[in-house]
């Protein structure tokens, strides 16, 4: 069975490496920030273990031998291997991750698709996502910053507005075609629609608020389909099932696509306080990477409604 050698130390392998590249053990010294007398005994003490003369010393300087030769090819690619690992690992170790929490469909139609930006203009810095359908401050999800709907008035956090509510109802043209029925708000009185809730007071729009918006004079009919997921929505609304309440801007990709139609001409929008928030923890000293991740965030948020 093969059995590892040992090796020398460290510090006599760079001494060498430095001695044999640059011909000089007082060079190596300088090199190194070391003395001639301690590079010589290095090497003194790798020719005595391994029982074979390494340089040849000249009048000015050292040249190496034929076995030294093939010892220093190995000891530079070892090291110069070793040099790329430790950078490689130290690297990593400066990296920043951000634990970022938020909703499944902030997380799946916002977020998503443009995390690849950010990652490319920061390398340096991972975001880990983590989804809850409960709207879960920093402090209780040990997270660095949250996205969540919310009163930004009366949220317990420092918190920054990210955009406000505004939807539009929307629907599969494919059902529309089915049950000729044109684009129209008045089409909502004969579609069967797609209701979200949530075990928790949302405030969002529902059918009930958002009809007397839409200046529908009778009130909805009861919602056919319920869900506590929002993505599971406008799955079932993409597959013809009913019309949903599509909020700005997870719906822009589906409308831009021709997947859903919106049947109004704008959104209808609600109190500027509620919408989503950036919103950071409250006893916690963050890293500058996460006020650079929110400032991004923003960023983006206001691209978004100039587009």
């Amino acid at each position: 069975m093969h059995q590892k050698s040992d090796l020398p130390p460290l510090a006599t392998l760079q001494a060498f490496e430095a001695a044999a590249r640059l011909n000089s053990f007082t060079a190596a010294a300088k090199a190194l920030n070391s003395t001639q007398p301690a590079i010589s005994q290095h090497v003194h003490r790798l020719e005595a273990d391994l029982d074979v003369r390494l340089f040849e010393r000249q009048a000015r300087g050292v040249r190496l031998t034929r076995v030294g030769q093939q010892l220093y090819e190995a000891v530079a690619d070892g090291l110069a291997r070793l040099a790329q690992g430790y950078d490689e690992a130290r690297r990593h170790s400066d990296s920043t991750v951000i634990n970022l929490v938020t909703d499944f469909a902030v997380a799946t139609y916002w977020i998503l698709p443009r995390l690849r930006r950010f990652r490319d203009a920061h390398p340096d810095v991972d975001v880990r996502i983590i989804t809850s359908q409960q709207p879960l401050l920093p402090d209780q999800a040990e997270a660095d910053i949250a996205i969540l709907f919310a009163r930004g008035s009366t949220l317990r956090a420092p918190s920054r507005r990210l955009f406000s509510e505004a939807v539009s109802p929307v629907v599969s043209p494919i059902l529309l075609d089915r049950l000729q029925l044109p684009a129209s708000a008045e089409a909502l009185n004969q579609l069967p629609l797609l209701q979200l809730e949530a075990d928790y007071h949302s405030g969002w729009f529902d059918w009930p608020a958002l009809f007397p918006k839409l200046g529908l004079g009778r009130s909805p009919q009861e919602a056919e389909l319920i869900f506590n997921n929002y993505t599971l929505l406008l799955q079932a609304a993409l597959s013809g099932q009913g019309a949903a309440i599509g909020w700005s801007p997870f719906i822009e990709p589906m409308l831009a696509s021709g997947g859903l139609v919106a049947l109004t001409d704008t959104p209808v929008r609600g109190d500027d306080d509620l919408g989503y928030h950036l919103a950071f923890p409250s006893h916690q000293r963050l890293a500058p990477a996460v006020w650079t991740l929110a400032d991004w965030l923003q960023e983006e948020s206001r691209s978004a409604r100039h587009r």
